[in-house]
């Protein structure tokens, strides 16, 4: 397909457009909303739904967008490396409509209190039934990180989201951190539950022994006469950024000429459209975009990107589109598409915000939710204390909710530093709410929870620093392997991002004195990928820590003092808001 100008602004004109009536109907009850924000215009004659990294949110949560996400380079000021006013210009969206806080942390809090909460599988379920009614023969497709990241998910192995997610309609997905529940349990889900009612796809993961396919890579659907080929793409790093031990007899991979032959096969199957349901991460699909030829879409996940648009890549092959469906349930991504004499000639898409409070829950699913959290309730809903500053995750270097477990590891372990994995999921909350254990599950609900006190040499120090920043900010979107920045407790540094390996990182102090590398010093962690971890003598999961923390504050949590790095040559960048 070739884009042409008229129709890129056309498609932004949609967005601008889908903005003001988003606000129009903001203070609107739930069915007046939901039939004014949500009722699309059908187009074309191919339609598919996304979703992806909700991390077992069942519920309707906050989540606050991040306020740095650097783009370097070529991708400076690039999709997705926008935030704050830059995204806001360049999505044109009003400051201070719904829209704006649905894809910006602008006034997150006032933000928050003013349009409510997001996401949440009964919503979410409304708006997936009117989609699908006015879109015949649509799919809806689930990009993975959908079994763990609840205390629910993780209490009952994934079950809760394994049952919602048939009761939503899911069709096809492809998966991430569903494989840290161990080989076995991803089979039994995919061989029992899902069998018959939906397709698990993934054409990069193969066995060790023989490099046989693991998983279905691809299915071929008849969609309204259309032939539609979706291909799976599973996080291509997992044993890497997850423990290797859960998936021991399986190799991961990008595999872009094997992706390129399945394509090719579909192709001679007679697909008239391919689609890539993608757990790379949207610099590492915007890369593949370039490269490989005869996919007409990728619908992205993993980096927890909120794009309200889908973005045009050129290559060999003519032109790939590639779009980032955000998290926890917040959004949802609708592409139509229009197949004309065996190819596709046009499209619309729209990353439309899944409000609680403009959407009516869906009955059933609303059964199905309360049905699965009932014998856990007590346990969820215990308060722990009340948050006066806020509470949040995602950003590039820190959040104040990593902040609060790494003042929690120092102070239980006794610890010099702390480090919290760059973890993107886990949901925000707003000063003067409650937390109960429950919303502390929401940050640290893995199976492989262990806490860990480590001597390590300032020598260390540096060296797991310049590796997990060249995770990040490697200019070569293909080595970067892991989520966003380690939280760093207790130790001061400076970071120069656009510099070369080994070379980033700078000024390491602990209390006001500079990092000695031959110095050993004592450092609380947790989510070790090795497997011996978890054998070592007194090993605790963190939660237990966390919670002994926050029982020991007295009712009340003090605003977190988030301990950044000083960065050296952001200046200015888009993907940054000014301090």
């Amino acid at each position: 397909m070739n884009l042409s100008k008229r129709d890129f602004l056309q498609v932004m004109a949609s967005a601008t457009a889908a903005g003001m009536a988003l606000s129009r109907y903001a203070e609107a009850d739930a069915a007046t909303a939901e039939k004014g924000l949500y009722e699309l215009p059908r187009f074309g004659n191919v339609s598919l739904l996304h979703m992806t990294d909700c991390h077992a949110q069942l519920k309707p949560i906050h989540f606050r967008e991040p306020s740095v996400n650097l783009g370097l380079g070529s991708m400076r000021g690039q999709w997705p490396h926008r935030v704050g006013e830059h995204l806001l210009k360049a999505a044109a969206l009003r400051p201070g409509s719904a829209m704006a806080h649905a894809f910006s942390c602008l006034d997150f809090e006032t933000a928050s209190r003013r349009y409510g909460k997001v996401g949440g599988f009964a919503h979410l379920a409304t708006l997936v039934k009117r989609l699908k009614a006015s879109r015949p023969g649509a799919l809806l497709l689930d990009g993975g990180d959908t079994w763990q990241g609840s205390a629910t998910a993780l209490w009952t192995q994934a079950q809760d989201m394994v049952d919602a997610a048939k009761l939503l309609g899911v069709d096809v997905m492809t998966g991430h951190w569903e494989f840290t529940y161990g080989m076995d349990r991803v089979k039994q889900i995919i061989d029992t539950d899902f069998k018959g009612r939906i397709e698990f796809l993934a054409q990069n993961v193969k066995t060790n022994d023989f490099g046989d396919p693991v998983f279905k890579p691809y299915t071929l659907r008849e969609i309204n006469g259309i032939p539609v080929a979706i291909v799976g793409q599973a996080f291509p790093y997992t044993p890497i950024a997850n423990p290797r031990y859960l998936v021991a007899d399986w190799a991961f991979g990008i595999q872009d000429d094997n992706l390129q032959k399945v394509v090719d096969e579909a192709r001679g199957k007679g697909a008239q459209l391919v689609v890539l349901l993608s757990h790379n991460g949207m610099d590492v699909d915007l890369k593949m975009a370039s490269r490989v030829r005869g996919i007409d879409a990728i619908l992205g996940g993993h980096t927890h990107d909120g794009v309200p648009v889908a973005v045009p890549v050129r290559n060999p092959g003519g032109v790939t589109l590639v779009t980032n469906a955000g998290s926890n349930g917040k959004f949802l991504g609708v592409m139509d598409f229009d197949v004309k004499g065996g190819q596709l000639v046009d499209y619309r898409y729209r990353l439309l915000p899944v409000f609680a409070n403009q959407l009516r829950p869906d009955r059933e699913m609303d059964a199905l939710i309360s049905k699965v959290r009932a014998p856990y309730e007590a346990r969820l809903g215990e308060k722990l204390a009340i948050t006066e500053g806020l509470l949040y995750r995602r950003g590039n270097f820190n959040g104040s909710w990593d902040q609060l477990i790494c003042d929690a590891l120092m102070d239980v372990q006794g610890a010099d530093i702390a480090f919290s994995p760059g973890f993107r999921w886990g949901t925000s909350l707003l000063p003067g709410d409650v937390i109960t254990r429950e919303l502390m599950m929401d940050q640290l609900a893995i199976t492989y929870p262990y806490a860990t006190l480590t001597e390590m040499s300032g020598e260390t120090l540096k060296t797991i620093l310049e590796d997990v920043a060249d995770n990040l900010f490697n200019p070569d979107p293909y080595y970067q392997q892991g989520g966003d920045m380690v939280r760093v407790g207790g130790l001061s540094y400076t970071m120069s991002p656009a510099e070369k390996m080994g070379a980033r990182i700078g000024e390491m102090r602990l209390n006001g004195r500079p990092i000695e590398a031959g110095k050993t010093y004592k450092v609380a962690g947790w989510a070790p990928v090795a497997e011996e971890a978890k054998n070592q003598p007194g090993v605790k999961p963190v939660w237990e820590h966390v919670e002994t923390w926050l029982k020991a504050q007295g009712g009340r949590v003090k605003p977190r003092r988030i301990n950044t790095p000083t960065l050296v040559g952001t200046q200015g960048n888009p993907g940054m808001i000014a301090a």
